[in-house]
């Protein structure tokens, strides 16, 4: 199994209500040396959480004990710039497994539901009632059904829905990238395959 299975995460949220927010933000270029997805955690939003002597930054939200949490709610347009993966896998290896925003950059979406973690689009009126629920209350819940996908404020029980492809709304289910899918159909193809040779 690639990642663990995604059916409904409740959880608190961290609050970071900043717009065209670009991959290179996420995880900085001189980063990108490794080729496994182990310790990129370490870096997410390395330039906007430390001093250039390595201290953290007080003022950043990663920062602050108040918030924490498996989803990450964000401004609008989360994502955008170059299409390095290694974004998606430093929020997955920090411990976010959710990430809430008005819109999402296509590839940063889909390079986020490769590796297991879940992007949910929700209308931007929608967006400022979660972040001002996370105001009054830090400990705020949010719950993320992927088989109803609905997203809801626990505190006040509004709800909205959000779309997902259904392969990949599959597979997050299941635990699955593309080749854990494939292999799953191992038995499928091999039939298939036997009854087309000559």
């Amino acid at each position: 199994m690639a990642y663990d299975k995604f059916t409904v995460l409740t959880s608190s949220a961290v609050p970071m209500p900043i717009e065209n927010v670009d991959t290179d933000q996420i995880i900085p270029a001189r980063f990108l040396k490794a080729t496994e997805r182990k310790g990129f955690g370490d870096n997410l939003f390395r330039d906007w959480r430390y001093n250039a002597d390595n201290t953290p930054k007080n003022d950043f939200i990663l920062n602050n004990p108040i918030y924490s949490g498996k989803i990450l709610v964000a401004g609008k347009n989360f994502g955008s710039g170059s299409s390095r993966e290694h974004a998606a896998w430093a929020i997955y290896d920090y411990g976010f497994r959710c990430v809430v925003s008005s819109f999402f950059a296509d590839i940063f979406k889909n390079n986020s539901l490769n590796i297991g973690i879940l992007p949910v689009q929700v209308s931007p009126e929608f967006l400022d009632k979660i972040f001002s629920a996370i105001e009054a209350d830090p400990e705020t819940q949010l719950e993320i059904n992927l088989p109803q996908q609905t997203i809801v404020i626990l505190a006040t029980g509004e709800k909205e829905s959000f779309e997902i492809n259904d392969y990949k709304k599959d597979n997050m289910m299941n635990g699955y990238d593309d080749i854990d899918y494939l292999q799953a159909m191992k038995s499928d193809i091999q039939s298939f395959a036997s009854q087309r040779l000559y």
